[in-house]
């Protein structure tokens, strides 16, 4: 009696699982999407358009390198009379470059100035960032100029340059603290 009602049980179980499943099947809840899906593959197929037409990069080759920076200002060059030059001005070319030799005088610029041992020095900032401690006699600029003085508000260098001759001209030069203001 026991295994029968065992097999009673287990087939009520199987048919409730039957009932379940055939009514899952033939739910019809999805019939609209699936109408919408027939609607939408019977579209006619649409064209692509081809990719717009591209040209060619043509790189832009910079040719004013060489010349003056707008942002520096101009140099006044005035005429040099061979007669009145001064044979003996030339640059030391034996010497050891010193740091700030590398950068042109526009690229620098006075931050401050630092007093030690009754000795004013001009804290001086390169194009890299870096601050350099200058006095009287040290060099600086491309030019190969020289710190003639050093006040609270600008360094004054002495620059050798080219006369265009062949010979060599002094020049002075100002750079003001902030280095917004440069003289020449």
């Amino acid at each position: 009696m026991r295994a029968s009602v065992r097999l009673l049980a287990s087939t009520c179980v199987l048919l409730a699982l039957l009932l379940a499943l055939s009514a899952c099947s033939s739910n019809n809840e999805f019939g609209d999407l699936q109408r919408f899906m027939d609607e939408v593959e019977s579209r006619p197929k649409g064209q692509i358009e081809p990719l717009p037409e591209f040209l060619p990069y043509q790189a832009f080759a910079y040719g004013a390198g060489d010349m003056r920076s707008p942002f520096e200002p101009p140099q006044k060059i005035q005429p040099v009379d061979r007669r009145t030059a001064q044979p003996n001005v030339k640059p030391d070319f034996d010497r050891v470059k010193q740091y700030l030799e590398q950068f042109n005088v526009g690229q620098l610029r006075m931050v401050g100035t630092l007093s030690r041992d009754a000795t004013l020095y001009a804290l001086v900032q390169d194009s890299n960032g870096g601050v350099h401690r200058v006095q009287n006699g040290d060099y600086m600029g491309t030019d190969h100029g020289r710190v003639r003085a050093v006040d609270e508000g600008h360094v004054e260098l002495i620059e050798i340059v080219s006369d265009g001759t062949g010979g060599w001209v002094q020049r002075a030069r100002t750079m003001t603290l902030g280095g917004a203001e440069l003289r020449g």
